[in-house]
This record gives C-alpha cells, structure tokens and sequence, in this order.
C-alpha cells in the first residue's frame, strides 16, 4: 500500500533515494522496483528493518544500475553526508518523533539542492476521531504524539529551502477502519465487522478491483487518513564551505565495508541489518547480528 504517488514525484535513472522511517519497507521497495536507482531504507526500528529485508528478497535483481540498502539510524542524527540524496521520502513518520523540527533539518541539510522531497502526515480530522475514540490509540508504545495541521506543517516546511509543489489525500477507506478499531479496541481482534472490513481492504490492495479503486479516489479528498504533500529544495544561500567539508568537497555517496556513505557521524554508529548491493548480493556486516 503506497502513499506516495510516483507521478508526482518522479525517479530518475541513478537517483539516490532515501525512505527515512522506512518501517516494513513499503516505500523503500517499491522505490528499488520503479526505477534504476539507489534505494536505501533508514529505521530506528531494527525489527522492522529485519523485516524489510525479508520482504525485499523476493525482488532483488542482479542488476548493476539498482541497488539496495537498509540502516538503522536515528532520524534526528542521519549518519550521511550533506547533500547526499536526490529524493527523500518521509511517510507517516513526524507523528510519532517528538524532535520532528530536528528531523526535517536533517533532511533539509541531506537533500541535495533541486532534489525532491515527499512528506506525509495522518489527516488530523480523522485523526482527531481516533484520539476521541481510544486513549489507547496514541498512549501506546510508538504511537503518535500528536495531530498535524497540514497547513502549518507546510509552511514550517516552506521556511527552509523548500518550494511547495502538490498535495494530494490518501487511504480513504482506511479511515472507517481505524474508527471501528479504535472504537472497539481492546476487542477488535476478535470484532466480526473489524475482520470482514480487513478482508476488504486486503482484496482492494491485492486484486485492485475498479469499484473500490474508483471508489477511494473519489472519497480522498473528504476522507482521506494521509496528507501528502510534495517540495522541491532550492539552492541555499551562497556561503563559504566550512573547514573540510561544503558541497564542492563531499565524496560521493558509497559503500565501503558496511557503511553507506564514508561520512559517519561517530556518534550514530549502530547495529545494522545485512546491506544489499548491486541489487540484492547480500552484504557482510561483521558481529551486529
């Protein structure tokens, strides 16, 4: 289920594109299966991380122009060098981050100048009647911690180098579901009507019929569960590169042993999952696992 729509946001032969919260890997690898390019998954979460591997395999391709990779890292301290990404994608993500100001400066400072970047958030009117609905909904481990205004977040986003180019709703019929769990949450595995309305958004997503198809589209707009919203990065203001570094002196983006780029913060060096390069040969990541 992708909530980023590729139309609007484009992928060009050997771009390096970024899925910061990459969770399961939804994004990540839809991304390595739409076009040539460098894909890299980051997450805080090293059990989602795992399972974004599992899920990639399937799909890896011995092809020298994809490549594939996935890193634990905390968002707020990406261990990549400024200028590094042609296109970041940061879906369902800021919601559950207390320091998302930090987050977004981050991407800001690895989003290479005209680089593209595609932000979403949970809608906050439908997001309002699941907090109304469950305490539980946002007090649980990892949930989220606040409802966005997409409005202002655009404009926060704006104030950086940002140009704001589409916006678009997402997962309307996702909307009534999250309601019935959230109205019957602690027995909304055992809920009938909760069952019978997953076994309908799993053959929408599977079978993709044109009357539920149609039927999302049409719906977005009123009730759609995402925001999304896309940004171009504009060129910075010019100053003088700080000492060992700007963007005429940063290396390109590679792999050397296990890391993905050579520029590493030394304080976000942390457990990684098997990397996969030229697409999909198995990394060695030496006593992390």
């Amino acid at each position: 289920m992708l909530t980023i729509n590729f139309r609007d946001f484009p992928l060009t032969t050997g771009d390096r594109v970024l899925d910061l919260g990459c969770g399961e890997g939804r994004h990540v690898i839809n991304v390595y299966l739409h076009g040539d390019v460098t894909a890299v998954g980051v997450d805080l979460s090293y059990r989602d991380l795992l399972t974004s591997r599992e899920r990639f395999l399937p799909f890896a391709q011995t092809v020298a122009d994809k490549q594939f990779y996935l890193q634990q890292a905390d968002a707020t301290r990406l261990p990549f060098a400024d200028h590094s990404f042609d296109k970041i994608i940061c879906s369902e993500v800021l919601e559950h981050i207390e320091n998302y100001q930090g987050v977004l400066a981050e991407i800001e400072r690895i989003l290479k100048p005209g680089g593209l970047l595609a932000i979403t958030v949970p809608r906050a009117w439908p997001e309002k009647i699941c907090w109304w609905l469950s305490h539980e909904y946002h007090q649980v481990e990892g949930g989220h911690i606040r409802i966005f205004d997409g409005k202002k977040l655009r404009r926060e986003i704006e104030r950086g180098n940002f140009i704001f180019y589409k916006r678009h709703w997402a997962h309307a019929l996702h909307s009534p579901f999250w309601w019935m769990k959230c109205l019957w949450w602690k027995t909304q595995d055992q809920n009938p009507l909760i069952k019978a309305y997953h076994r309908l958004l799993v053959w929408d997503l599977m079978e993709k019929p044109w009357l539920t198809q149609t039927l999302e589209k049409c719906l977005n707009p009123l009730l759609g569960k995402s925001v999304v919203m896309y940004f171009e990065k504009t060129e910075p203001p010019l100053t003088p590169p700080s000492k060992g570094g700007g963007i005429n002196t940063l290396p390109p983006l590679v792999v050397e042993g296990t890391n993905i780029s050579p520029q590493w913060n030394d304080h976000v060096r942390t457990k990684t999952p098997p990397l996969f390069e030229g697409g999909g040969r198995e990394g060695v990541v030496g006593g992390n696992l």
